[in-house]
């Protein structure tokens, strides 16, 4: 059966083809006995609260969730979660998922991951994983260090960082996740923070509706290793300049009052300006339905440049476009129907056709 053939109430998107629970659920029935391990104030804490609080929102049964991790601090989530879960291998996590996403369309597969682990030794898979549009929900905590190993810098680290491994300062010019997910096309690309509960659980629910490889990027602190790395966009004296909000269908404004926006520069670029200088006729409006990623991968390119390490937040891209997962099964599904026999029937004609040998 195709996805489509299994229609299950109120669901859509991401979710659509996986069994659902009439029964109210809350967010202790999503945590697991296991005691949650990180260090004090780390920023996991407030993610994995908001994950648990959302998931019943879903109306999934627990037994058709999966959370599948890497290599790193992040990657503990599965053990907090009464749901399925796969602590995996360094990097592989999205190639683990695909293949669950693909052979169990009844699984709603979520990746939870790090900095490191999915830009460093798992940057192929993950823009692999964006470029096939694998339906599942990819988290990447964001806090530009290696936390489990003790303080290396990173694929996200800024160039300078002095840390154990670079005591002279980075010479690596880092990634911008945003950047990465949209330049390698994927469908759904977000940005949010591990402190701000009300837009995260948000995104978090756009990024569960979606058909398609969901690409969420969180700012997540590290108390120990990289404290304050993102404090322009907490503090409350700065945040208002720091954070530019992106809400689709409205023009792109930020700053106290909404005094800044951003506008088109004569090259194509993006850059902010004072709206008073350029009028608010003049200010970029917010399209996260554009079949064409430039405009969206621009205002990435804000993200910490000019001035206190300014940041966009919100839904970069928002698109539908068909899924690798859905297209494989419906490959089987013509393959299986034109086929004649029975399963048996069918296997040995495919060990036994095309050319063949008898070694004697």
């Amino acid at each position: 059966m195709s996805t489509t053939e299994l229609p299950f109430p109120g669901q859509t998107g991401g979710t659509l083809g996986v069994p659902t629970t009439d029964q109210p659920q809350t967010g202790k029935e999503f945590t697991s006995d296991q005691e949650v391990r990180w260090c004090p104030g780390c920023g996991d804490y407030a993610v994995l609260k908001a994950v648990q609080g959302f998931l019943p929102e879903l109306g999934l049964r627990r037994e058709n969730i999966v959370f599948v991790s890497g290599i790193g601090c992040s990657s503990r989530f599965p053990y907090y979660l009464d749901t399925y879960g796969m602590h995996s291998i360094h990097g592989r996590a999205p190639a683990i998922a695909t293949g669950l996403a693909t052979a169990r369309e009844d699984l709603s597969v979520f990746v939870v991951t790090g900095d490191g682990d999915a830009l460093s030794i798992g940057g192929n898979h993950l823009i692999h994983a964006l470029r096939r549009n694998v339906n599942m929900t990819i988290l990447l905590f964001n806090n530009r260090i290696y936390g489990l190993t003790k303080g290396q810098y990173s694929p996200t680290s800024e160039t300078g960082k002095v840390t154990k491994s670079t005591p002279m300062g980075s010479v690596d010019h880092p990634f911008n996740p945003v950047s990465l997910a949209l330049g390698a096309e994927g469908s759904f690309v977000a940005r949010t923070i591990d402190s701000d509960r009300k837009h995260l659980t948000s995104v978090l629910a756009a990024a569960a509706a979606h058909r398609g490889t969901s690409f969420v990027e969180i700012y997540q602190n590290c108390p120990i290793f990289n404290d304050g790395a993102f404090d322009a966009i907490k503090d409350r004296d700065t945040k208002e300049d720091a954070i530019i909000p992106l809400v689709h269908g409205e023009p792109i404004r930020f700053g106290v009052g909404g005094d800044k926006g951003l506008v088109r520069t004569p090259g194509g670029g993006v850059e902010a300006a004072l709206v008073a200088d350029v009028g608010e006729d003049a200010l970029l409006v917010h399209d996260a339905h554009h079949e064409d990623p430039s405009t969206a991968f621009a205002i990435s390119r804000l993200t910490d440049s000019g001035y206190l390490n300014q940041s966009p937040i919100g839904i970069f891209r928002q698109v539908e476009r068909a899924t690798y997962d859905d297209q494989a099964r419906g490959q089987i599904h013509a393959a299986t129907e034109a086929a004649p026999g029975t399963p048996t029937d069918r296997l040995a004609g495919l060990i036994g056709g095309g050319d063949t040998w008898t070694v004697v």
